[in-house]
């Protein structure tokens, strides 16, 4: 190797070693950073708010769920993860169900709102929002029973808990 080729040599590792620990550094950000947002968006559960119980019932206000849109949420125990919806249908009623259906559940897909509908991700089919708490069985979305007092929607955590069989090894 000519005395040229050396130094060349010489000034070319260092490079190869920087741009070794800038791969290492862009691994780790984007390791950071994909961890972060799985806690922000809810470890799994959907990326739903968790709710919790206190002296036995779930709380949360009806300003929050008032406006017509769906409003997802997910109680856990354990590794048990259950979601649910809350919205008032265009006929002025709070309505609550499962985020599942008797026929879909083990898809773990849930529902998602079309304008006055929830629509069933997995198999496409609509339901009226006014519909829901109604009609049950088959794919409309799983009835929760609600209380609305003093301006808070109230669900019982073991009617929640009553429906942890839609939500089987509860990875969503």
């Amino acid at each position: 190797m000519t005395e040229r080729q050396e130094k060349k040599a010489q000034f070319q590792q260092p490079e190869n070693s920087k741009r070794s620990l800038l791969v290492v550094a862009a691994l780790v950000l984007v390791v950071v950073v994909a961890v972060g947002a799985w806690g922000l968006l809810g470890g799994g559960s959907g990326g739903y708010p968790v709710v919790a119980a206190q002296n036995g019932m779930v709380s949360i206000p009806e300003a929050q769920v008032s406006d017509g849109q769906a409003h997802f949420f997910s109680y856990r125990e354990g590794d048990a993860t259950i979601n649910f919806f809350v919205l008032k249908s265009n006929d002025g009623v709070i309505r609550a169900a499962f985020d599942a259906c008797d026929v879909c559940y083990r898809d773990k897909l849930g529902y998602r709102q079309d304008g006055d509908s929830m629509v069933c991700i997995a198999c496409n089919q609509s339901f009226a929002s006014d519909q829901i708490n109604v009609l049950k069985g088959g794919c409309n979305p799983a009835p929760l029973n609600r209380v609305v007092r003093d301006g808070q929607v109230l669900i019982a955590e073991a009617d929640i808990k009553a429906g942890s069989g839609y939500f089987p090894s509860s990875t969503r």
